[in-house]
């Protein structure tokens, strides 16, 4: 059946999202350093890890789990927008768990100083919102497909958020027929809900769609379910299990309008 539409994921697949955290986690931990002497990667890692118990001791895990929201993303989003309660609570919760995942983390290390985890908990939101980064390929692949193809972003996470990335390289946005966000919609990938909702969107079957994601267990089992051609970007070398076995694997985008081609 000929493809006739793409759907893409954007954090790692269109952004660079990772890289983005990982820099702001240096910058940030690199202040820590100046002040305190305290060793920025054995910080780094100790905020990572307190930041995740925290963030699956709150009631609220099991919704942002079904949204799709992390736990770093958690430190420098707002949650302003989204209409079901969880949302609220998170907005309630966002300043006193970026607060004390990095005093925590501090504390982890021998260093018991509120103040200063108050302050790298306002200067982390800082760095990675100064670092909204894309991949190279990102907009030469999407001049080869608009027009071709019809075009949906469907991404996981809180509305504020994602539409804070997209803002901060407005160029993206631009290119999609439409814009599909887990936290609008009330549940995220791999819900076969949320696939479906975005074939309707644009008025295709799911045999003519082909799903173009990084992450085996949302982008990849969430198209697969509903019958889509998913297509695993695979940027790190990584191994798949017989599990979730991709229709197609990539290791760039820049392979993508050839494949496309060949469908």
């Amino acid at each position: 059946m000929a493809k006739k539409a793409v759907l893409f994921d954007l954090d790692d697949t269109l952004l660079w999202d990772d890289r983005s955290v990982k820099e702001a986690f240096e910058a940030t931990c690199k202040a820590a350093a100046d002040k305190t002497g305290v060793d920025p990667d054995s910080l780094e890692d100790a905020v990572r890890r307190e930041a995740r118990a925290l963030y699956e001791s709150y009631d609220t895990y099991a919704f942002t789990k079904m949204i799709g929201i992390n736990p770093f993303e958690g430190l420098w989003a707002k949650f302003e927008q989204g209409e079901q309660e969880d949302f609220r609570k998170l907005q309630s919760l966002a300043p006193t768990y970026r607060r004390e995942s990095w005093t925590r983390g501090l504390k982890s290390l021998g260093i018991h100083d509120e103040a200063l985890g108050a302050e790298l908990a306002e200067q982390f939101p800082a760095e990675r919102r100064a670092r909204p980064l894309v991949y190279d390929e990102t907009f030469q692949v999407l001049d080869q497909l608009k027009g071709k193809y019809k075009l949906l972003l469907l991404t996981n996470g809180s509305p504020d958020l994602q539409n804070e990335k997209l803002a901060g390289v407005p160029e993206i946005a631009p290119y999609f027929d439409h814009i599909v966000i887990s936290g609008q919609f009330g549940e995220g990938k791999p819900a076969a809900s949320i696939f479906r909702h975005a074939l309707e969107r644009i008025g295709v079957e799911a045999g003519e769609a082909v799903m173009v994601g990084d992450k085996l267990t949302t982008d990849i089992i969430g198209s697969l379910g509903v019958g889509m051609t998913a297509v695993w970007i695979n940027r790190h070398g990584m191994k798949h299990t017989d599990e979730i076995v991709p229709t197609h694997e990539i290791t760039s985008l820049e392979e993508l309008p050839g494949l496309l081609e060949r469908l």
